[in-house]
């Protein structure tokens, strides 16, 4: 099985990683900041059109292309800076398992990420069972 597709959006650029914790009890309580629970929401959205009938079975290669407004910056030129490419893969890996495009993104066991500035700023993704 092989899926491609483009969703054309301002990236996300809240990670997994920005959860917030306080203290109840004495002990850490995690949840979610409004923002990241809006990024996890808006990732949801634009995924659910692009979900298989049926979870993937076996290994997965995932390659994703993440596209951020260029500004200043020439079109097609590599994004170095925040967000860290495996902190936007992980909400997106977690989004993309809640969707049913796996059962566990334990599945992805090939993977290519790439940030860069674009004039058309989205998320190119590309699933191939391996």
């Amino acid at each position: 099985m092989n899926l491609d597709f483009f969703m054309a959006m301002i990236p996300p650029t809240v990670t997994h990683q920005e959860k917030a914790v306080h203290v109840v009890n004495g002990k850490p309580v995690f949840y979610e900041p409004e923002e990241l629970r809006a990024a996890r929401a808006k990732l949801r959205s634009y995924l659910s059109r692009y979900a298989p009938a049926e979870p993937i079975k076996g290994g997965v290669r995932l390659l994703v292309k993440w596209c951020f407004p260029r500004g200043s910056h020439v079109n097609g030129s590599y994004r170095t800076t925040k967000p860290d490419t495996d902190n936007l893969q992980k909400l997106l890996k977690d989004c993309m398992t809640a969707e049913g495009f796996w059962k566990d993104d334990a599945q992805v066991a090939s993977e290519i990420c790439e940030k860069f500035w674009a004039e058309v700023p989205g998320i190119y993704i590309q699933v191939s069972t391996l």
